[in-house]
């Protein structure tokens, strides 16, 4: 799409907007739109008038859109319901979290207030909610709640310093134009963005799929042929749900006694820095390492490790975590490390992250704060074990294809990057005045409110 810019422009005296069309207002907030502050929590009735309420706070809403399912409740009063309640379209901004977040509301419950980490936004006259929230997320995305909340302490943006905000303001008719551009050209993207996303999730779940396959029935007839294997094994039934039948030939053996745990912890050593790794450096269902930083002392107790050990999440949200590190170092005691005695490394890891395994270990998990999963469980589950020189062309098959199928993943999430980018920059483009979207829009009819974004006029 290519959009001409205005014919003329002028300074807008405000850094983050740059020079805006000329014949646009730039002016604060409060001039524009009724900014309401919601209700500081109330837990307990303070009167016989008092009565239990929906609440909404910050992390209910997200850019654009409000969660308003299973809403909290707290106490307050017929007033209070007046002063801080909620209807159809109207848009909420964030005072604290994520300061400046902003979505609009549909359809909530009845009786719904704000709590005093939300501002209610309404327009006065016929200033337009969606432009504004729009400007918002321009100024959160180039980082100017930063500047002009301070993020070294609780940042707040404050009634005050929301109000105080200067933003555009084109004319009335021009205002509806620019949102109703926004509304259809994001939405195309966002669609876009939505059908990548569940690309990625069917690739990742074919990933899944082809490892709990292969550890369990072994290489395909191709594969196996290609490396002068049977391709076509008798099987047994293996008497484990979640095996089903292995081949013939292979043998079943309880994970411990394939294993060695290697259990030797390791206090706080400020004079000897060590790489560390924690469940956050691994990523679930693929092993893959990140964000790993050398040489760091990490706190309390870690467990060692050696190149060659196999390490593997024991948390309940975490079980899908293991990773074959290629050196020593140090990691948090909810990971398991391990050193595969008849089971290839590869194999071993390759094992651990199928479906069917993870699916049992997370039965076993106890506790409901911090749900984990013991040794005492994982060392007694029983594991295919083929010989060794299929174990490695089990482990150079899987390797191959997850790679592909990881090259895919890696393509698709870049072109869902681009496609934010992309995003970001018409929003920006748009609200500021950089691009004249009026002959975009038709003007011969009206548009239908769209359901994320469009607040009811009365």
């Amino acid at each position: 799409m290519k959009l001409a810019p205005y014919p003329k422009y002028k300074p807008s005296g405000i850094e983050w907007l740059g020079d805006v069309p000329e014949h646009w207002e730039v002016k604060p907030v409060k001039l524009g739109f009724d900014i309401q502050l919601g209700k500081m929590l109330q837990p307990d009735a303070s009167g016989p008038q008092d009565s239990e309420v929906h609440y909404l706070k910050a992390q209910h809403v997200q850019w654009e859109t409000v969660q308003t399912v299973d809403l909290p409740t707290m106490w307050a009063s017929s007033t209070d319901e007046a002063k801080y309640g909620v209807t159809d379209g109207d848009l909420l901004v964030c005072e604290g979290g994520d300061v400046g977040r902003a979505g609009f509301i549909r359809d909530p419950p009845s009786r719904t207030i704000i709590q005093n980490a939300l501002h209610r936004v309404r327009p006065h006259g016929y200033n337009d909610s969606r432009l504004l929230m729009y400007v918002l997320e321009h100024a959160a995305d180039h980082n100017w709640f930063d500047i002009l909340c301070n993020r070294a302490t609780i940042a707040h943006f404050t009634g005050e310093k929301f109000g105080a905000l200067r933003v555009p303001l084109p004319p009335q008719k021009e205002q509806r134009v620019i949102a109703e551009f926004l509304d259809r050209e994001t939405a195309k993207i966002d669609t876009l963005m939505a059908k990548k996303q569940t690309l990625i999730e069917r690739l990742k779940e074919k990933r899944t799929a082809l490892i709990s396959r292969t550890v369990t029935r072994g290489l395909p007839p191709d594969a196996a042929s290609d490396v002068g294997l049977d391709p076509h094994p008798k099987f047994k039934t293996s008497g484990i749900e979640w095996l089903g039948e292995v081949p013939e030939h292979w043998y079943l053996k309880r994970l411990k006694m394939s294993v060695r745990l290697a259990d030797k912890k390791v206090e706080v050593d400020e004079e000897n820095p060590a790489p560390y790794i924690g469940l956050e450096n691994i990523e679930s269902w693929t092993g893959r390492l990140l964000h790993i930083v050398l040489d760091v002392v990490p706190t309390g107790t870690s467990n060692a490790f050696k190149s060659g050990d196999t390490l593997f999440g024991k948390l309940r949200p975490y079980l899908a975590k293991a990773c074959n590190p290629e050196f020593d170092g140090l990691s948090s005691t909810e990971l398991l490390v391990m050193k595969g005695i008849d089971l290839d490394r590869r194999t071993l890891l390759y094992s651990l992250l199928s479906d069917g395994f993870i699916k049992l270990v997370d039965s076993s998990t106890y506790g409901s704060k911090m749900p984990r999963a013991s040794w005492g469980f994982i060392g007694n589950c029983i594991m295919p074990i083929a010989p060794s020189d299929e174990q490695r062309a089990i482990a150079d098959f899987l390797d191959r294809e997850t790679a592909k199928i990881d090259q895919m993943v890696a393509k698709v999430e870049t072109a869902i990057e681009r496609l934010q980018e992309y995003r970001t920059a018409l929003i920006t483009a748009a609200v500021t005045g950089k691009i004249d979207v009026r002959e975009s829009v038709p003007h011969h009819r009206s548009r239908a409110p769209t359901d994320k974004l469009q607040r009811k006029q009365a």
